[in-house]
This record gives C-alpha cells, structure tokens and sequence, in this order.
C-alpha cells in the first residue's frame, strides 16, 4: 500500500508526523511518501520534497518564492499522477494543498484532508474548493463535521491533539496570579499588550495582592515588551505559557488556539481580539460565526467574555478580570472539563484508523 502525504507548514510537519507513526504502526509494510518536514522523516515518511522549500512567511516573501510554489506543486502533481497513490492526504495548508488534492481526485485517486480549515467561521464560499477536491476532511472538533454535512460533504471528527497533552489540573489553590497572553504575532501583540498592561495597572490599585505574569512566545518583541510593562508590576519569561497557565487564577488572553489550551487545562479567562480598523471591517463581513472563542464556540455559549475591536480596551479587560476573580468559577470549570473530554480521541490513531478504513471501502 502507498499512501501519499503533503505537509507544507511546520505545524503541519508535527502533526503530519504523529500520523505517520500511527499509520505505520497499524501497517507496518506501508509505503508513505511525499512533501514532509524533518519530524515526518524521522518517523518514516519518504521526503521527496523538503517541507523547507514551502514553509514561508510574510507577503513579500510568498511571493518572492510564488514561481518556486507553484513549480513545485506541479513536480507533486506530476509525480503523483503517474504512481498513483492508494490514498492522497493534505495535511493543513489548505492554499497549497487542495490544487494537489483536486487535481489527482480528477484522476481517481482518493484525497483526505488533515485538520479542516476554519470554513465553518469565514469564508464560507470555500466549501466549492473543498468540496471539489476532497473525498473526505478529518475534523478536530466536532462542530465541524455539522458544518460539512449540512453541504454533503464527507467529514469525520478525529479529536484534538493538544486535548492529550495538555490534561485539567488538579483543583486550583488560588495564587492572585493572572496571566497575560498577547498573541504570537506582532502585529496582535502590540495591540493587545499595551491594553492588557492597564488593565494590570488598573487592577492591581483594586487589588495589591495581584501578581502578574507575561508569556511571551519569543525573544522577538522582548525589549519593546519591556518597555511597555515600564513600572507595572509584571514578570515576563519566554516560551513556557503552558507551565504558567498551571498556576494561573485567570488568563487575558488573544482570541485564538491559546484560548482553547486555557479550557483544556481549566483556567478562567478573558479572550480579546482586536485588528487595524481595516481588517476589521472586511472581517466583519466575512465571518459568520456566532463567537470568536473556541471555548464559546465548543459549548454554542457564552462560557468566557468576548471583548472585540473597541470593547477591547483595558477599562472593560479590568472590569470583567475582576468580577471572574471575584466569583466561583467551579461551573465554568466542569465546562471546560466537559470540553476537554468531548476531544480527548488520539486524533492521529483515529485518523490512521479512518484512512485505512476509506481505502479499503
């Protein structure tokens, strides 16, 4: 059995990774071969292609290397129209991948797409490519899956990873620490943090006893970071937002997957989300979605407060910060552990389950 793979995203190079191992590990003779990162090639995937020749960053850079892409992409095509794999599966990157997926699909060969792309949130239009060019979409929650079905398109709910590596804590001994979370991104992080850092300020005249903690993914915007907090009683560290949410009474936090990693580990939070006033206005009309919290959209409710574009001001931050740290939460936690267990499968043992079970129909 050959099994083809196209990974084009670091992300996707782990995640593209743990499934290899548990398809090889439900057959050990299967030949799995294709676009793959370092990961993937440790767990035994055959790199025709670096995954270091497709992930980059930034819009200048994408198109600086657009001819290289697109060329590549072809190579894949090609490849792959001529061997003709008994499966073809994208693995996230949507943008890359589904030309790949529509293209060899035209020729009778099976395509699966790895991880659903946020169509059931904006964009909705894109359900057409989809639909063009995948046999069956992996979901990792199961709202989507209601999405999919609702346009006849085939779709299974698979879990979540991080539901495996991050578990609830244990009950939580309250500590008056908060935890700031700004984003990964610059552009989010400076507008989110300087919000989030009078909010700190505002509380901690309400509250002394506060303490404050910043997780900063990387060095990059270290020393603006520093300037920013300036007197503000805030510690900083880099890279351990995982260890920091174990000791965490409450979160601020960019809308985003860190907002789900809080649910799963239990951890009260404020999501914010703010973009430039144009971004805004175009993503305004293109997202349907009633929430913009992945905890809000798993429940259909309103678990945790939402402060969008103007409401996300460190007045409203501070506001509502206090009235979580003022309350029992214990509610708001069995939620949380209720969302934790609906996406506790090992997604990469189901999904090598599923495409083996896809294959053989």
């Amino acid at each position: 059995m050959k099994i083809a793979i196209s990974a084009a995203e670091i992300s996707g190079d782990l995640m593209g990774s743990k499934l290899v191992q548990s398809l090889k590990k439900q057959n050990p003779n299967v030949i799995i071969e294709g676009l793959a990162g370092d990961k993937m090639l440790a767990a035994g995937c055959v790199q025709h292609w670096n995954q270091k020749q497709v992930n980059v960053m930034g819009f200048s850079e994408i198109l600086k290397k657009l001819p290289s892409l697109l060329h590549l992409r072809k190579l894949i095509i090609a490849y792959f129209s001529n061997q003709k794999p008994d499966v073809f599966i994208g693995v996230d990157a949507p943008d890359f991948n589904f030309v790949i997926e529509r293209a060899l699909k035209s020729q009778g060969v099976k395509t699966v797409h790895f991880i659903s792309p946020s169509v059931w949130a904006w964009r909705q239009s894109r359900i057409k490519k989809i639909k063009q060019s995948t046999d069956l979409v992996l979901c990792l929650f199961p709202f989507e899956v209601d999405f999919y079905q609702a346009h006849n398109q085939r779709a299974l709910f698979v879990g979540h990873p991080l539901a495996q590596s991050l578990l609830p804590r244990k009950p939580h001994i309250k500590t008056k620490n908060i935890l700031l979370m700004p984003g990964s991104r610059q552009s989010e992080i400076e507008r989110l943090l300087p919000e989030m850092l009078l909010a700190a300020k505002i509380m901690s005249v309400q509250d002394p006893m506060l303490t404050f903690h910043l997780a900063l993914a990387n060095d990059e915007l270290l020393d603006w970071a520093t300037a920013q907090v300036g007197n503000i009683p805030v510690e900083i560290s880099l890279g351990c937002a995982h260890m920091r949410m174990l000791k965490a009474d409450l979160a601020l936090v960019a809308s985003g997957t860190a907002a789900l990693e809080l649910a799963l580990v239990g951890v009260p939070m404020v999501v914010v989300y703010k973009l430039s006033s144009f971004s805004y206005f175009i993503a305004s009309r293109l997202v349907k979605s009633k929430y913009i919290s992945l905890p809000n959209i798993m429940a259909n409710k309103n678990l945790v407060p939402e402060l969008i574009q103007n409401n996300a001001n460190g007045n409203n931050i501070a506001k509502h910060a206090m009235a979580i740290m003022s309350r029992d939460n214990k509610a708001l936690i069995k939620e949380f552990n209720a969302i934790h267990q609906q996406l506790d499968l090992d997604a990469s043992d189901e999904s090598a389950r599923l495409i083996y079970e896809f294959i053989n129909e």
